[in-house]
């Protein structure tokens, strides 16, 4: 997290300014809330993030819920800042423990002077330990005493909610209209009940435990254009539609499954239709029916579900089919961890096929990025007939930012069918040119029809077996992706465009990569950072930028392999012989932490 928390100009020292809570206006906060998925804290943490977006405030947050059905220990982390918010953060500023194994298990996440808030009912911290504020509230009585009835103490999330914005001096009202919104779809009473609970909180003296309420200093950087407030699926649904995708199929599994949710309520109101199959196999082959009517279509996934769509992306590379492909990426190998972070299906996304099967596979590396990534990924399947992937991941997945609303005026795509004649001339798969399909329905002026099918073909689409021809085709398919790669710019370069260290990273990494950088750079490293959004093919020129760094590490969330490298680093290795790469990874299924790149990489 920043170290701007408090302002420089507090009189006291680095090691004791946190722990005295006078000063008011802080620039930037860590809170983690802690307890189980059942209580609603993704809930109250995301109300609370939206607030930030609401408040023209930069918002990141992260999550971690357990795979079992019947839930269990889960975390909301929420980091608010008046400047730019790269990393969910390092370590809490306030920690709120609902219960004793929540404070065992997430105490020394809190920095030093930083403040324990715990429900007293169910949590007996060490009282002894004077790194910390301890501040004890009986959250579980105070929330059945406010609300009484059969509500229990199932409404005590939204009574922390109350409690953190009196004590940050957040707008109650805005949250108060947030709250509506959350339960608006449900029975007046429930919206009620929320309502009184939060009040509960936000009236408890907290005067009587903190010495002082803090309030965010306002943005100096913050625009007029309105944001967004959104996790990364949303982000990516919402994109896809902009994109001009009306057509689709898929298949539920975490944590892919609300993407599907979406596309399945919203592309009726666009007169298109989102199918949920069977299972896998039938919701790629119902896709890939969509694209072959004319209509760019989606399907999706996470690892395991895109193991079993791969025969058929196998007939779509074939085809050359244009189909987007998004891998929301999860812990493996097989059911794995179904809920944490990882980046290991990179090989699967650019190899995973039998035969030549070139495809293009991109990667979104924020929260905005999502939205975005799906604009690129049907401009690229659309101009070159090709499936592209998407790779996301389960940190973006359920991650909360905010960002400039888009200009949908401008960007947004409605897509026609296009069913022209087609002249004499006209071949499907030309050997000197781009594969451009003509819908069913579509007058051939020449009398000729065309045939699309898995099996190896002539410019007409009719299956041969000619040697000649079939290596003719496979080039033909390779040519477009060296196409592509003289049509992708350079990502920017972090930092100084020379120097000792240059970091590579793609996919969710992105943020705690930059704010690696600024950190080693205030410690005297000459480092830097590139971040790929292309991942197959790779932009051109990569090579020029990395023959001026000393080293370059590729920093990626997937196991170092039986040769010590990275899926990524392993793809730069072998496309570029330089010995120069190297790989700093993890498994342990969460998000890099910013003292984990410096400790990894500057050891």
């Amino acid at each position: 997290m920043s170290p701007l928390l408090f302002p420089e100009t507090s009189p006291l020292s680095a090691e004791t300014h946190r722990a005295d809570l006078r000063p008011e206006h802080i620039k930037d906060a860590v809170i983690r809330l802690a307890g189980n998925s059942q209580d609603g804290i993704q809930t109250a943490g995301a109300l609370l993030a939206r607030l930030a977006g609401r408040s023209a405030q930069d918002v990141m947050t992260y999550m971690t819920i357990p795979s079992t059905i019947s839930g269990g220990p889960s975390i909301f982390q929420v980091r608010v800042g008046s400047g730019e918010v790269l990393s969910a953060g390092d370590e809490a500023d306030f920690l709120v423990a609902f219960y004793q194994h929540s404070y065992q298990d997430h105490v020394d996440f809190l920095r030093d002077g930083g403040v324990l808030l715990f429900d007293s009912d169910h949590v007996q911290p060490n009282l002894q330990d004077k790194r910390f504020i301890h501040v004890g509230v009986p959250i579980t009585g105070l929330t059945v005493e406010a609300l009484g009835g059969t509500a229990k103490d199932k409404g005590k999330n939204i009574f922390v909610l109350g409690l953190l914005a009196s004590i940050f001096h957040l707008d109650a009202e805005k949250l108060k209209a947030l709250i509506r919104e959350r339960f608006g779809g449900k029975d007046e009473s429930i919206v009620n009940t929320a309502l009184i609970a939060f009040q509960a909180g936000y009236g408890f003296p907290v005067s009587d435990l903190l010495s002082r309420r803090y309030e965010f200093e306002p943005n100096l950087h913050a625009r007029e254009q309105a944001q967004l407030t959104m996790d990364g699926n949303q982000a990516l649904a919402y994109g896809l539609i902009a994109a001009g995708v009306r057509y689709g199929a898929g298949y539920p599994i975490t944590p892919w499954s609300s993407v599907m949710e979406i596309l399945r309520s919203e592309l009726p109101k666009y007169n298109g239709m989102f199918v949920q199959a069977e299972d896998e196999l039938a919701a790629v082959s119902l896709a890939l029916g969509f694209s072959f009517a004319g209509h760019l279509a989606v399907t999706g996934s996470a690892g395991p579900g895109i193991s079993l769509k791969t025969e058929a992306i196998g007939w779509a590379s074939m085809a050359e089919m244009p189909l987007i492909v998004v891998n929301v990426q999860r812990g493996g190998p097989s059911t794995g961890l179904p809920t944490n972070v990882e980046q290991s299906d990179l090989y699967q996304a650019v190899f995973g096929a039998h035969g030549d099967s070139p495809r293009v596979v991109l990667a979104a590396s924020t929260v905005e990025d999502c939205f975005y990534i799906a604009l690129e990924a049907a401009r690229i399947a659309l101009k070159y007939s090709t499936p592209v992937f998407i790779l996301s991941d389960s940190s973006l997945a359920t991650r909360i930012e905010a960002f400039d609303e888009p200009d949908l005026q401008k960007i947004m795509r409605n897509p026609a069918l296009d069913l022209t004649a087609r002249p004499a001339e006209y071949k499907p798969y030309p050997l000197d040119g781009i594969t451009r399909h003509a819908p069913p329905g579509s007058r051939m002026l020449g009398g000729k029809y065309p045939v699309v099918t898995g099996l190896e073909h002539d410019e007409w689409g009719h299956p041969t077996a000619n040697p000649k021809l079939h290596a003719a085709m496979t080039a033909k398919r390779r040519q477009k992706l060296r196409l592509l790669a003289e049509d992708i710019p350079l990502p920017p370069i972090h930092g100084d465009a020379e120097g000792d260290t240059l970091m590579i990273g793609w996919g969710s990494t992105y943020g705690p990569i930059r704010e690696a950088v600024v950190k080693a750079r205030e410690m005297g490293h000459r480092a830097s950072a590139l971040h790929l959004r292309h991942l197959h093919p790779l932009p051109g020129g990569l090579n020029q930028i990395f023959a001026h760094f000393k080293r370059i590490i590729v920093v990626e969330m997937n196991d170092i392999g039986l040769f010590g490298y990275g899926q990524m680093a392993t793809i730069l290795r072998a496309r570029f012989c330089n010995p120069a790469i190297t790989s700093f990874t993890k498994t342990d299924g969460l998000t890099f932490r910013v003292r984990e790149i410096i400790e990894g990489v500057f050891p």
